[in-house]
């Protein structure tokens, strides 16, 4: 009974009716039609590489603009949130037809030791990149003398 086909897992799992939702939502993502994930496992990629002084995070993001965007840092917590809303109203001879979506995915990650002046982040060919600066770490020994 274990034996299931992978293109026919998400068919037999589901258990809910946000299932289709979800699929709703991530379609709304994507380019290309019948694409069915679930976004409850799959969001947007992100990739964080640290280096000596900074933090490099690039999240992809294709067809998203900035101003869909909202990037936070608060103690430390980066997060990176979309809202998307789009409406489409065509009134023709014999019909209307109105659609309206509205969509918004959110990813959050904890950075240690980070600077939060000069944080820098672009936004080119559906890729988001912030580079956020890092405190040097100073491992300091200190000795503890018993009373």
């Amino acid at each position: 009974m274990k034996l299931v086909p992978f293109n026919r897992k998400d068919l037999i799992k589901r258990t809910s009716a946000f299932d289709s939702f979800y699929d709703v939502l991530d379609d709304f993502f994507s380019d290309t039609p019948n694409v069915r994930r679930n976004l409850t496992h799959d969001t947007f990629k992100m990739d964080i590489e640290e280096k000596d002084n900074e933090y490099v995070v690039e999240a992809e993001l294709p067809g998203i603009n900035k101003e869909e965007v909202d990037i936070q840092l608060d103690d430390g917590r980066l997060t990176i949130s979309i809202k998307r809303e789009e409406s489409k109203d065509i009134e023709e001879k014999n019909y209307i037809h109105k659609e309206r979506r509205y969509s918004s995915m959110s990813r959050g990650v904890y950075l240690e030791n980070i600077v939060n002046n000069d944080i820098k982040a672009t936004l080119e060919d559906g890729v988001l990149c912030i580079t956020i600066p890092k405190q040097e770490k100073t491992e300091e020994v200190k000795k503890i003398s018993i009373e």
